[in-house]
């Protein structure tokens, strides 16, 4: 909370208190990301020595190791670190914007969104490159986070956000079927789409990564501004409004938002499923609602997910490797199943 006095704002105890309580909590979860790059840097086919890592990343270490290193765990671990950071606030914004416990990029059809216009440019064009693919599923995917929330939101009360969660749930399943249907008529388009519909770090195209990063550094910076209106939106539009929110432009920033986030870590590494779910749950527990610690906060726990859950897959099934997407569906379908366990969460 905050005082107004004569000589300005300041910040009350209890206020100071909550900000220390969120530094700490944002060093956490910089630390618990610190520790699963260094994993994801450390094992794989092969484990290789904490210090070698190290020596290989800080300093001209010139070995076997430091060749695979470099080489190969780095772009990947940057890969997935991208991917993880705007997923998790993708989902935290559809969270907020929606105010439906339950909102994430996969369950809100923006996978379904993408995988179809990855299916469509291969089954009309015979167009396999992987710009293309990527450009195909981020249109897909921007397409229908605007149809979401444009049918969804279309009433200013309740039910519209009740509508968005049937409208985005209806479009996901359509869309997957039309997919289903263009995989079944084309084997050409059931080639590509066996591959690029397992949602995986590993087999993916690193010379994407350039040009994926300034999308997602486009949408964090979008996210972050957009932070500061949703604790105002979650009030009621009609309330928004009476504070001074502009809740058409936070509404479009948020669009925006979500699908360069959502749809270009999608469009990359294929539907990675449940880190917009667990991230923002997981950001909740330890920071409270507050949107504008909340957000960033999940994208820090996104990353760390992702990375750990690519490292485990890479464990497992050593020296084969089981995809991020199948790690993170076996953790993250029992928090789906007990959040919809827990009336309190109906709305945020």
């Amino acid at each position: 909370m905050y005082m107004t006095v004569a000589t300005g704002v300041t910040r009350t105890p209890v206020a100071r208190s909550r900000r220390r309580v969120q530094v700490v909590v944002g060093l956490v979860l910089l630390g618990a990301l610190a520790v699963s790059v260094l994993l994801s840097l450390a094992f794989g086919s092969r484990p290789i020595p904490f210090r070698e890592v190290l020596d290989a990343v800080f300093t001209d270490l010139d070995s076997d190791n430091a060749t695979v290193i470099e080489s190969q765990r780095v772009p990947r671990t940057l890969l997935g670190l991208a991917a993880g950071v705007a997923l998790g606030m993708a989902g935290a914004l559809m969270q907020g914007h929606t105010r439906n416990p339950l909102a994430d990029p996969g369950l809100f059809g923006v996978n379904a969104g993408a995988s179809f216009g990855v299916a469509v440019l291969v089954f009309t064009l015979d167009v396999t490159t992987p710009a293309a693919l990527t450009a195909a599923a981020l249109i897909g995917a921007g397409v229908v986070t605007t149809l979401v929330f444009v049918l969804g939101l279309g009433g200013r009360q309740g039910g519209g956000l009740v509508m968005l969660a049937v409208v985005g749930t209806t479009l996901g399943a359509l869309l997957a079927a039309f997919t289903t249907a263009l995989v079944l008529l084309d084997r050409q388009t059931l080639d590509v789409m066996r591959f690029w519909e397992v949602g995986a770090l590993s087999n993916r195209d690193l010379s994407l990564v350039p040009i994926m990063l300034p999308l997602v550094v486009l949408g964090l910076l979008l996210a972050v501004m957009n932070a500061f209106t949703l604790d105002a939106l979650s009030l009621g539009d009609d309330v928004a409004e009476s504070l001074g929110t502009d809740v058409r432009t936070s509404r479009v920033t948020g669009i925006v938002a979500i699908s360069l986030l959502a749809g270009t870590a999608t469009a990359v590494c294929g539907p990675i499923g449940f880190v917009g779910l667990v991230a923002p749950h997981l950001a909740r527990a330890l920071s409270g609602h507050d949107y504008r610690w909340l957000v960033p906060f999940s994208g820090l726990a996104g990353g760390a997910l992702l990375l750990l859950a690519d490292t485990a897959g890479r464990l497992v099934a050593r020296p084969g490797e089981l995809q991020a997407g199948i790690v993170l569906a076996v953790v993250g379908a029992p928090v789906l199943l007990g959040l919809t366990r827990r009336r309190r969460l109906v709305s945020l």
